[in-house]
């Protein structure tokens, strides 16, 4: 009876874990942020307790799990619309390689050593830091490395507009400046408060408003 209650909580906990992270959205292993990952150890734990304790009731772990769910959903609905949250919540990325010129302050805070640097690079096929235009170290950990090839041709997007907020630095790097902004934001009949994301490609402004994600 011990062995049968085991193997129907298993498959329980297997098929409502699986049901939960279709609800909690679709992301990789290596993408998850801080609060993704700190829910799932919780779930992972709460499961293997109730397994383990097999003359338990499986609806004392059910409660707990939900409540786990709720709470995530709710905190990365309103991390999505509030970037001071979602700043303090998962963290700002950082840029590790900048106009080719490593940022070593940058790395000791994150604590992002020389050899994870030059790992990351050559799984790219990258072979040298001088191939690098820019390195951004993203909240999930991953590396995201443009090369300076694709700066001239400029075939990688770069933010203009975050969540309402002008990115001087990419205004800089792009050889504009506020006064330009504004005047493409009144042509395309834009608010700077409404703009979501705002991105330069192909010496284009491309813009997505927060209307969208209502």
């Amino acid at each position: 009876m011990a062995y049968f209650t085991v193997l129907w909580k298993t498959l329980f906990f297997y098929f409502l874990i699986m049901i939960i992270y279709r609800i909690m959205g679709k992301r990789e292993v290596g993408e998850l942020s801080i609060m993704d990952l700190i829910v799932s150890i919780f779930i992972a734990e709460l499961a293997a307790i109730s397994i383990d304790n097999y003359q338990e009731n499986v609806f004392i772990s059910i409660v707990p799990i939900i409540a786990l769910v709720i709470i995530q959903l709710v905190i990365s609905r309103i991390s999505l619309k509030n970037s001071k949250i979602r700043s303090v919540l998962d963290g700002n990325p950082s840029i590790i390689i900048e106009r080719g010129k490593v940022n070593f302050k940058e790395m000791l805070k994150q604590r992002y050593n020389l050899d994870d640097l030059l790992v990351h690079l050559r799984s790219r096929g990258i072979k040298s830091i001088g191939e690098v235009d820019y390195a951004i170290l993203e909240t999930s950990g991953k590396l995201s490395v443009f090369k300076k090839d694709d700066d001239k041709n400029r075939v990688y997007p770069l933010p203009i507009i975050v969540d309402g907020k002008i990115q001087k630095n990419t205004l800089y790097q792009i050889g504009k400046d506020s006064t330009w902004l504004h005047k493409v934001l009144r042509e395309e009949n834009y608010q700077l408060e409404d703009v979501f994301y705002g991105f330069y490609q192909k010496n284009k402004l491309f813009l997505i408003k927060k209307e969208a994600l209502k």
